[in-house]
């Protein structure tokens, strides 16, 4: 017999692979079926909606395994109806090398079948709409090693200096599904979670979330239990296990008292005491900026782990050294990130531009980059002034490539250039010249967070807000920036007190606005595809605002 509904998948990614291949900016790209079982919305997945997980899981440092269990709590949105040719079936992601061993649901063991890093459980019981359940997921194995954390994806297992375990997880772009079962797509959120985790019994495990106590087992290891109390993505949740020490202290914030704890190794305490004084001054300036801050039920943590750092979910991983900067480098060159530790304040600047406001597909993740690498700009002008600020925005400049478009691939779990982060923090400083009020650019970027507040967001939501509360139609401007790798030219000359200027290198119907200061007197020019022209012009003095992300091409002579 003919299984047209499985010709029909194959033509479904073939189709789509097309679509993303001859996606205007993009260099040819193919991508396969994994990409688009992980990626897309799939009828295995489109079905259900995650509410809660329970991920139990022990760890196992002298041979680097892993083994436990997850319990995935779902809503049925769609229900069986009991003629289907094809079983009714739920995905869960989890990736090679890692292994489920068993599915469970009210006591009855699911079948199931895995198709790379997918796997499909047979749903045994009729699934009625509407209606709260649960299954629970058994897994082990020795889950991927990361050769480069946090880009490249996966464990840490290295030792402190008194030779003990020191074990950490990052996984942002490959997926949770590396080390445990879950939802592994963006579009969904848990509305809270509880990660118990076992660790031998001179080790802590620290996890996103509040501290829900330890408890003692036989045969000496310890059961730590942390609980999440707000929506939560799969990438961010993390495991920290070593010999940590603890200090906190409280933050008084717009919401009231915030706990921020901070475990670090033990060799590091007198050094974190002294650097993590910058965790306030981080909060007193994002909560002006952004509003307050968006878990005040879970805390703030800062962990420290074998790697640079990553925006865990109140629970922010840091390894920068104890010095400032990035490494010891200031990314700007221009002296303002020697002034405070590029960790500790972009990874943080995450808890309301990716853990607050979360992009739906990996396509979107400037949303999360872009914003976050603009909060450096802010800390800086809020601690330094705004002089400081801009010329901290200015400087990063200095990083872009302009290689390939921001935006990625849709459906197919690709995000697109690393100049999400410095382009993607300028093209807000420009939009940020062009409101030209600094009150209503600090609501405009606190409503963000307040209209958006723990929800998960496309593009199209963020551009939206953004043209209805600037009162600009700024749609030209995201296609320039976003979706384009060219750098808009204001193109102008002089001729007989006649000023002719026009914008090129740039997509079709650009138009923005633009400040200039001509003859010593501040002028906001409107330049077009097109020449235009501004007469009655006395002397050819022209300087374009350097807070616009442009190039400037003087034609004079042509």
């Amino acid at each position: 017999m003919i299984n047209f509904k499985f010709i029909g998948a194959i033509l479904a990614v073939f189709i789509l692979c097309l679509k993303v291949n001859a996606q205007p900016g993009h260099p040819k790209a193919r991508f396969n079926r994994q990409d688009t079982l992980r990626g897309s919305i799939t009828p295995e997945r489109e079905w259900w909606q995650l509410t809660y997980y329970h991920l139990d899981v022990e760890v196992f440092p002298s041979d680097s395994n892993l083994s436990g269990s997850v319990t995935i709590h779902y809503r049925v949105l769609e229900p069986s109806t009991g003629t289907q040719v094809e079983p009714f079936r739920m995905q869960v992601d989890l990736q090679s090398p890692m292994q489920i061993s068993k599915v469970m649901q009210n006591g009855e063991e699911l079948d199931f079948v895995k198709d790379g890093n997918a796997w499909f459980i047979t749903m045994h019981e009729e699934q009625q709409e509407g209606e709260l359940k649960n299954i629970i997921v058994s897994y082990q194995g020795k889950p991927k090693v990361s050769r480069r954390p946090p880009w490249d994806g996966g464990f840490t297992w290295t030792t402190d200096e008194a030779g003990k375990p020191f074990i950490a997880t990052a996984n942002q772009g490959d997926g949770a599904s590396l080390w445990w079962p879950c939802k592994d797509h963006m579009y969904q959120e848990a509305d809270s979670m509880l990660i118990t985790v076992t660790t031998p019994k001179d080790l802590k495990n620290v996890s996103n979330g509040s501290f829900r106590g330890m408890k003692k087992n036989k045969g000496g290891t310890k059961t730590w239990s942390w609980f999440v109390s707000n929506p939560i993505s799969n990438y961010v949740i993390n495991l920290n296990i070593a010999n940590y020490a603890h200090f906190g202290e409280v933050y008084d914030g717009e919401l009231g008292s915030l706990n921020c704890d901070y475990y670090v190794l033990k060799e590091n305490i007198t050094k974190a005491k002294e650097q993590f004084k910058q965790v306030p001054m981080m909060l007193e300036a994002f909560e002006h900026w952004f509003g307050p801050y968006p878990f005040y039920e879970d805390g703030f943590k800062l962990v420290e782990v074998p790697y640079p750092g990553m925006e865990h979910q109140s629970s922010v991983t840091y390894g920068n050294g104890y010095e400032n900067g990035f490494g010891g480098r200031d990314v700007s060159r221009t002296g303002w990130g020697d002034k405070f530790d590029f960790i500790i304040i972009h990874e943080s600047g995450h808890e309301w531009f990716a853990n607050n406001i979360t992009y739906r597909d990996m396509a979107d993740m400037w949303i999360h980059e872009s914003f976050t690498a603009y909060s450096e700009g802010l800390y800086v002008e809020y601690h330094y002034g705004k002089d400081a600020g801009f010329e901290y925005l200015r400087g990063v400049r200095s990083n872009i490539r302009n290689d390939r478009p921001i935006i990625g691939h849709y459906d197919v779990n690709h995000s697109g250039s690393g100049d999400m982060y410095p382009k993607g923090a300028n093209m807000l400083h420009t939009i940020r010249q062009l409101v030209d009020d600094d009150e209503k650019w600090r609501g405009i970027l606190r409503g963000l967070n307040k209209t958006f507040w723990h929800q998960v967001v496309t593009t199209s939501q963020i551009e939206d807000y953004m043209n209805e509360n600037t009162d600009m139609e700024l749609s030209k401007i995201f296609d320039q920036y976003l979706r384009d790798t060219r750098i808009p030219t204001f193109e102008y000359r002089f001729n007989h007190g006649v000023l002719s200027f026009r914008w090129t290198n740039c997509i079709r119907g650009f138009d923005m606005p633009l400040r200039i200061t001509l003859n010593g007197e501040e002028v906001i020019l409107e330049p077009k595809s097109h020449w235009s022209q501004k007469e009655g012009i006395e002397g050819t003095d022209l300087v374009v605002d350097k807070d616009f992300y442009i190039s400037v091409l003087n034609a004079m002579g042509e």
